[in-house]
């Protein structure tokens, strides 16, 4: 990565979605990616969901915290076993990057960060244009990027349509989006193989996205 993009602040994509381009610090990616390497063994990962008209993702999933399926969150994987606990360093981190993305620290009452989907791109997959709309709470959903870099596509509330904005999101940036962009429609049209840092050893993208899921 180059130093300029270390050197950018955070830019508001639309009212309450702020990109933060390279948030996360090298070494911190690092153990990010060994982490998700680890979450992704054993039961529960990596799964490519069934559509409910049939389709299947091109994107494979692991959930931590809760297991997520279209459209819908539980506490068991299809096999019946529990579902990898929610680490403790993604709730910091989210909180940590709520307050990088909006300029201020947590609230006192802050939001229960208790789910992350972890998403593993290779060179050919896509993600639909969707809304995060399975949770309860109303906190900001927190995503951060490893590896390959990807054109994410952050859409209005109200169809999968025009307007939109595409960002190029990087190993180590941040998006954050929550208020009056909670319920917007987002996807990643494209990736870009080849582009992530050598250092990281992963050939493909890797997506964290932390949630509260406010289901008690």
């Amino acid at each position: 990565m180059s130093e300029a993009l270390f050197e950018a602040g955070p830019t508001e994509v639309a009212p309450g979605a702020v990109h933060v381009p390279g948030w996360l610090r090298p070494d911190a990616q690092t153990e990010l990616v060994d982490l998700c390497r680890r979450w992704s063994r054993g039961p529960g990962g990596m799964l490519r969901h069934r559509m409910p008209r049939g389709g299947e993702m091109s994107v494979r999933m692991t959930s931590l915290g809760w297991f997520w399926r279209p459209y819908a969150y539980s506490r068991s994987l299809p096999g019946g076993e529990a579902v990898r606990p929610f680490p403790r360093i993604l709730g910091e981190l989210a909180h940590d990057g709520v307050a990088a993305a909006y300029g201020a620290p947590p609230p006192e009452e802050a939001p229960e960060y208790d789910v992350a989907l972890v998403n593993f791109y290779d060179g050919d997959a896509r993600m639909g244009m969707h809304q995060d709309r399975e949770e309860e709470a109303d906190a900001p959903v927190v995503s951060l990027s490893l590896g390959d870099a990807c054109v994410f596509r952050f859409g209005n509330t109200e169809n999968r349509n025009r307007p939109y904005t595409d960002v190029v999101l990087r190993s180590g940036d941040l998006f954050v989006f929550g208020g009056p962009s909670r319920m917007a429609y987002h996807g990643v049209p494209r990736t870009m193989p080849g582009t992530g840092p050598a250092e990281l050893g992963l050939d493909g993208r890797l997506n964290i996205t932390i949630r509260a899921s406010g289901l008690g």
